[in-house]
């Protein structure tokens, strides 16, 4: 039972953390029974549950430290990546208004020097993504592992036989009563039993709050 949201967690690397990552992440539909042997049988007397995983695990203490952890590791970077792509944005409007008064050599300068910084920050941006996606899959393999366990004790201590995340979009859920809705208290129960120590924020002066899907720096080539 475990080892299914295991797995569905570590292949899940876009969660939105930080106001520095742009966030796109689906997993898979996982299934908790009372026990493995059963997940398959599963009784009509069996209750159902709907956790959405990815406002979860965001939302946990944990979670939100993590967040800001992060957003603040790759702030710097994103600035850079910014400031680039105003750069070959200024140099495109040089070359517009260069037209009929530049001499060809000019033009042919200018087009050369944006093309290598449009090379150059598609470079950045790769390594940038590929960093953020890596520092994400840590936070959720750390927390979604400790979040299972809490999930599934829940679930034997409350009789329910099937949790479905609402987040994945491999479960198409067309309705779910507030009722059966357990994200709330799976948050409840993990900063219960994994309470964040004192003085483990950041000491940098405070993020502000995540954004669902925060902008990245996209190359404009002249």
């Amino acid at each position: 039972m475990n080892s299914r949201l295991l797995t569905a967690l570590r292949s899940r690397k876009m969660l939105t953390l930080t106001a520095a990552l742009a966030a796109s992440c689906v997993l898979s539909t996982a299934t908790w029974a009372q026990a493995p042997s059963t997940a398959a049988s599963t009784t009509n007397s069996g209750k159902v549950g709907v956790i959405n995983i990815r406002q979860a695990i965001v939302a946990t203490a944990e979670g939100k430290v993590a967040s800001a952890e992060l957003q603040s590791q790759f702030a710097s970077r994103q600035t850079e990546l910014e400031a680039l792509n105003k750069q070959i944005n200024d140099l495109r409007q040089r070359l517009a208004t260069c037209e009929g008064k530049c001499s060809q050599e000019e033009i042919a300068r200018l087009t050369t020097q944006g093309q290598r910084q449009a090379q150059q920050l598609e470079r950045k941006q790769t390594e940038y993504q590929d960093d953020v996606n890596a520092a994400q899959g840590d936070v959720v393999d750390r927390i979604g592992r400790k979040m299972v366990d809490v999930l599934d004790r829940y679930a034997r201590e409350n009789g329910i036989a099937l949790v479905l995340d609402s987040s994945s979009q491999n479960t198409p859920i067309l309705y779910a009563s507030n009722q059966i809705d357990v994200t709330q208290d799976i948050i409840r129960l993990y900063d219960q039993n994994y309470p964040v120590k004192t003085g483990a924020a950041p000491s940098k002066p405070a993020a502000q709050k995540p954004a669902a899907n925060p902008p990245a720096a996209t190359p404009t080539k002249p």
